[in-house]
């Protein structure tokens, strides 16, 4: 399977034939919600760079499913009346962000329990699990993803979505340091711009796991079904 390194291709022998076990894999789907993609002024925390991802998502997703691969969707939802956020100690991106994007005016309503923003964008099948207890930015943290995972017997996270910079490296972070093997699919995730998306990817690659196409994962998974 050919992954990148610091952002240079490279193929892979069987060192990593433990990463690719069917059995023991789910993919982690982060914060593709409203609150992110809606094309709206009144998005309150615009991502629009991974709304060209929504439909590669889904395609992913579906071959996946097709191979039983279980799809978990994690989503910010936080309580009405800001008690997790905005009225208690507020998250840092809502004064720091706004430094490079310029003001984000509806930020307060991001992600609040009930409201058209914690609505999926990217299809939600009927065997699809979500975790929606997420209030900053690892899907770990402070949700139940982990419990999830243990009882599922998974090792192996894929993990696609938004931001490649934020939230999906920080959810690889605490994934490598809960012992999970980690792979982001590094054409189905976006970040805050291509430079840092290219700089956490490269962490990633260093660091944490592999970084890899969906489709080179995909012809892997579907070698091992095939056997």
């Amino acid at each position: 399977m050919q992954i990148y390194v610091y952002g240079k291709p490279r193929d892979t022998g069987q060192e990593f034939e433990d990463y690719l076990d069917l059995k023991k894999t789910a993919v982690v789907s982060i914060d593709m919600h409203r609150g992110h993609l809606d094309d709206s002024p009144d998005c309150p925390c615009p991502a629009p760079r991974a709304r060209d991802v929504v439909a590669p998502i889904d395609a992913f997703h579906e071959r996946a499913r097709a191979l039983g691969v279980p799809i978990i969707h994690v989503r910010s939802v936080l309580r009405r009346g800001g008690v997790d956020d905005i009225k208690g100690i507020s998250s840092a991106w809502r004064r720091t962000f706004p430094l490079h994007v310029g003001g984000i005016p509806n930020s307060d309503a991001h992600a609040i329990e009930g409201s058209k923003w914690t609505e999926f964008v990217t299809h939600v099948g009927p065997n699809d699990l979500i975790v929606e207890t997420k209030k900053r930015l690892s899907a770990f943290y402070p949700t139940d993803l982990d419990f999830l995972l243990r009882n599922m017997r998974v090792e192996t996270i894929v993990l696609d979505g938004g931001f490649t910079d934020c939230c999906v490296l920080n959810t690889a972070f605490d994934a490598s340091n809960h012992n999970y093997r980690v792979i982001v699919l590094r054409d189905l995730v976006r970040g805050t711009d291509d430079h840092l998306e290219a700089a956490a990817l490269a962490m990633v690659s260093l660091h944490l796991g592999l970084v890899t196409d969906s489709s080179d994962l995909l012809g892997e998974w579907d070698r091992r079904q095939a056997v």
